[in-house]
């Protein structure tokens, strides 16, 4: 069996594509694969990393033909030694909107000897409809241990609703004062709970604070904090970013739906969500939210048992599923066994 080699990008914060990176890392390693972690040089990366998996730098990766190389979408330079090594080469793309991000002039990926990974359903069927392929799936896995809903939530004389503002922060601003003026009118002045510089176990404390949660991010190739936000027993508003709709299903009546078929899921309306960059359509997704908290009854139970019901997919034992289903070759779908669009 040859050893995984995951490549973490350079990055000066860590992030969420990041984090599920040395996630996946991990969990290969577990599974009993002999793992490597590669940086672009020492020290090359804000995580924290385990002392039981190797780190190479990438000049002297010493990657064979038996070896395979994961590589997120947007950094395709860092391909080149596992290219000239001749090992298995994987693009695991986290962000539909970076896929052809960094590519050398002249280059495409059609060009390049490698299969792909996609990090959610709307991601793969993105590539599926620009390249032709449809790579198999690895979703990320939410923490039951750090997020999870309190006690109890009761039915709020005031709404709290966490944003996070690095999210369109210009965005995020909009919606909060079309809420605020509309206010006199729909009765309704929920208290905004920015969530932003927090270590994840805060990010989760003031989650679970909150009744509501405004995503505001886009694009996305399978966006975290929504989730999160839903395990920490909120009802989501906002942007789907195209790549949420792997999880996100709406609960109101004639809401947004992409123009791509949503896979089929155990779960029914969770949130309620707007297209991307609609700040009216935003606006009256988060005061549906709201207004389902000051009810109450069973409308907001049903939303909220749906968004348990998501959370539940996403766990560690679903990701192992998938990596024994992707099997050796960590993406062995290629362009003559996958169906073209």
């Amino acid at each position: 069996m040859g050893r995984t080699f995951v490549f973490l990008p350079p990055l000066r914060t860590v992030s969420g594509g990041l984090a599920v990176l040395l996630d996946v890392a991990v969990a290969l390693s577990a599974m009993g694969r002999e793992v490597r972690l590669v940086l672009r040089e020492a020290g090359a990366t804000p995580l924290a990393l385990p002392a039981d998996i190797p780190v190479v730098p990438l000049a002297e990766a010493g990657m064979g033909p038996g070896d395979v190389y994961l590589v997120p979408e947007g950094w395709p330079n860092a391909l080149a030694p596992g290219l000239s090594a001749g090992a298995r080469c994987v693009v695991y793309c986290q962000n539909w909107a970076y896929l052809f991000n960094g590519l050398p002039e002249g280059v495409t990926w059609d060009r390049l000897p490698v299969t792909f990974l996609a990090v959610s359903d709307p991601v793969a069927r993105y590539i599926e409809r620009a390249l032709g392929v449809l790579p198999p799936v690895l979703r990320p896995v939410i923490d039951p241990a750090r997020f999870y809903p309190p006690e109890a939530k009761p039915v709020p004389a005031l709404v709290r609703v966490g944003y996070m503002p690095r999210k369109n922060k210009g965005l995020a601003a909009m919606i909060r004062r079309m809420v605020e003026a509309r206010a006199p009118r729909t009765g309704m002045a929920p208290e905004f709970v920015p969530i932003d510089g927090l270590a994840p176990d805060g990010v989760a404390e003031a989650m679970r604070s909150c009744h509501v949660f405004l995503a505001t991010g886009f694009p996305e190739g399978c966006p975290l904090p929504p989730i999160e936000a839903m395990a920490c027993g909120c009802v989501v508003a906002g942007f789907a970013g195209f790549g949420g709709f792997d999880y996100m299903r709406q609960a109101g009546e004639g809401g947004y739906v992409p123009s791509l078929p949503l896979r089929d899921v155990p779960w029914g309306g969770n949130g309620f969500y707007a297209a991307d960059n609609d700040v009216f359509g935003a606006t009256a997704c988060l005061e549906a939210a709201c207004l389902l908290w000051l009810k109450g009854g069973g409308k907001l139970a049903t939303v909220l048992e749906d968004a348990r019901l998501t959370v539940a997919a996403y766990g560690e034992s679903s990701r192992r599923e998938a990596l024994l289903g992707i099997g050796e070759g960590l993406g062995a779908a290629t362009k003559n066994s996958c169906t073209p669009s």
